[in-house]
């Protein structure tokens, strides 16, 4: 028995070093070399990938839907961009497709005036979060780090947008 196991080791042994020995074959077709593009971040390039769920305001910093999907033609072009209005939770969602021309990208939070707590006796402030008026500069960080934009803005109203026809993707 142990004669076999050292026999058959022995036997591996050969074919490897048989294998490692032999030189690989020098070709002279080689593939021609693909251009790379570049991994670092541009601040004006975004993923289509993270598109999808990006919040459309209207001019009155009013949620009125999110971006559903982005569509293209055959050269590449983004043409229409799909935004989903009303509906909970993904249902009774209307989709309406609009001019992807017509979305106005911002990478600053939106600005919202909330009256604050304050003691009794002293007037109500209020607080503006976003970069909107250009005074508050710690309020928020850039997106561009994140690959795409804190928010779109389109100028309709969440009315006129669920009286759009409803965009139905074809078979």
């Amino acid at each position: 028995m142990m004669k076999t196991i050292v026999a058959g080791l022995a036997g591996t042994a050969l074919l490897a070093t048989v294998a490692f020995a032999q030189a690989p074959t020098a070709t002279t077709d080689k593939a021609p070399t693909a251009a790379t593009a570049t991994t670092t971040s541009a601040s004006d390039q975004w993923r289509v990938s993270k598109m999808s769920g990006v919040k459309v305001y209207n001019e009155a910093n009013e949620n009125i839907g999110s971006i559903n999907d982005l569509l293209m033609d055959k050269n590449g072009n983004i043409k229409i961009a799909v935004i989903g209005v009303g509906g909970f939770l993904g249902m009774g969602e209307h989709l309406v497709a609009v001019p992807y021309e017509k979305l106005k990208f911002t990478n600053e939070a939106i600005a919202y005036s909330a009256p604050a707590t304050s003691p009794p006796g002293r007037p109500a402030s209020t607080t503006t979060t976003g970069a909107a008026t250009g005074t508050d500069k710690t309020a928020t960080t850039s997106s561009a780090s994140k690959w795409y934009p804190d928010h779109a803005v389109f100028n309709a109203s969440k009315d006129e947008l669920k009286n759009m026809p409803e965009f139905k993707y074809s078979e």
